[in-house]
């Protein structure tokens, strides 16, 4: 058995927190959006404001919590393409929010999600 590469184990995170995300009524816009160098994970919509959302996946906590993953680098790279995405769609000054989905994965168990609203400001 061959093991998962970075991008699959992040393509699995996010495919999980979109269905999550879905099952609470939120619409996803766009995934894996790139400006320059930096990424983010999911761009949703709640109702209330554009969401940019980081998503961690793990399949332990023996070493923390997923969320715990985000860097103060990933952060400025999720505001840096945040704010090109708000800026190419014309959106600036549209309601915006950063959250975090930590997603722990146990092998032969059902994903327990940690979504930490407003996780970054």
């Amino acid at each position: 058995m061959t093991k998962k590469t970075t991008r699959e184990i992040g393509n699995e995170g996010e495919e999980l927190a979109c269905a999550y995300l879905e099952s609470k009524g939120w619409r996803i816009l766009e995934r894996n959006y790139f400006f320059e160098k930096s990424e983010v994970d999911i761009i949703a919509y709640d109702d209330t404001a554009i969401v940019f959302i980081e998503v961690k996946l793990r399949s332990s906590d023996k070493y923390g919590r997923p969320e715990e993953y985000v860097s103060e680098v990933k952060v400025e790279h999720v505001f840096k393409a945040a704010e090109a995405w708000m800026y190419e769609r014309k959106m600036d000054g549209s309601p915006m929010r950063f959250d975090v989905i930590g997603i722990l994965q146990k092998k032969n168990e059902a994903p327990e999600f940690n979504h930490i609203q407003d996780a970054f400001r």
